[in-house]
């Protein structure tokens, strides 16, 4: 594990702990070449994951990619950081739970905005707006008409 700030191997581990929402290790870890201190995440994969893009290609499934979509939507709305983690988790065993070696983007899109959906509204829409590539107020309207009903 390289240091982020000096970028030094060399670290060793100060305190560990499970977290709660998932199967993860969160590891506070000092640098032995600067003493700083930062934080890492361990997660058990359980089989690897490609995700199938629009265009076809295959990447590798990275849960932090959620974690980080999920954040930007909701960037000053009253979502606390636990929230965000919470529904990146939740998104995260829903894939793991389909035991597929593949998974869409565009399916990954709806767990996330479903997800979305139950936590912040606004969120949800702000999702929606890049998801679905809105173009014009319109689909604006009827998307958020469609959350009302």
């Amino acid at each position: 594990m390289n240091c982020p700030y000096c970028q030094s191997p060399e670290s060793k581990v100060v305190d560990s702990r499970t977290v709660a929402r998932d199967s993860s290790i969160r590891r506070r870890r000092e640098c032995l070449d600067c003493q700083r201190r930062f934080t890492t995440y361990e997660y058990i994969v359980k089989h690897p994951l490609l995700v199938v893009k629009k265009n076809g290609q295959r990447v590798e499934y990275e849960r932090q990619r959620i974690e980080r979509s999920i954040r930007i939507a909701c960037n000053k709305r009253p979502v606390s950081a636990d929230q965000i983690l919470d529904a990146a988790a939740q998104v995260h065993k829903q894939i793991e739970d389909r035991g597929h070696v593949e998974i869409t983007s565009a399916q990954i899109g709806d767990l996330v905005m479903e997800t979305l959906k139950n936590l912040d509204k606004v969120a949800y829409i702000r999702f929606a707006s890049v998801y679905h590539e809105f173009q014009d107020l319109g689909e604006f309207q009827s998307e958020i008409e469609q959350l009302r009903e």
